[in-house]
């Protein structure tokens, strides 16, 4: 995947598109993200010792990666990736907009 924890990305496809959150998990095996305020959906729970009183919670659902850009920190536009080698055989990513290197 392209696209890894801590990562900053910009939603560019469903319920939520436009808005910018913060990767929390990643789920390489079924290519879904969890981003931080975004896809938001309400969760019934009993009540149990960690959470005595019960009730409905907003949690985040996992959403599909292609769904989501990665948001360079230089340019601060949503910008595809470019993966290069550098002379030390280290993989970068680096952004398709100003050639910045993103990690």
């Amino acid at each position: 995947m392209q696209i890894k924890k801590g990562d900053i990305v910009y939603v560019i496809a469903g319920k939520d598109a436009g808005k910018k959150g913060k990767i929390l998990r990643v789920f390489p095996r079924t290519n879904k993200v969890v981003v931080e305020g975004v896809n938001r959906v309400k969760k019934h729970q009993k009540p149990s010792r960690s959470l005595p009183q019960g009730g409905i919670l907003q949690i985040e659902s996992p959403l599909n990666a292609s769904n989501v850009m990665l948001l360079c920190g230089k340019c601060n536009k949503p910008t595809r990736i470019v993966h290069k080698v550098l002379g030390n055989d280290e993989k970068v990513r680096v952004c398709k907009h100003c050639s910045e290197v993103i990690d």
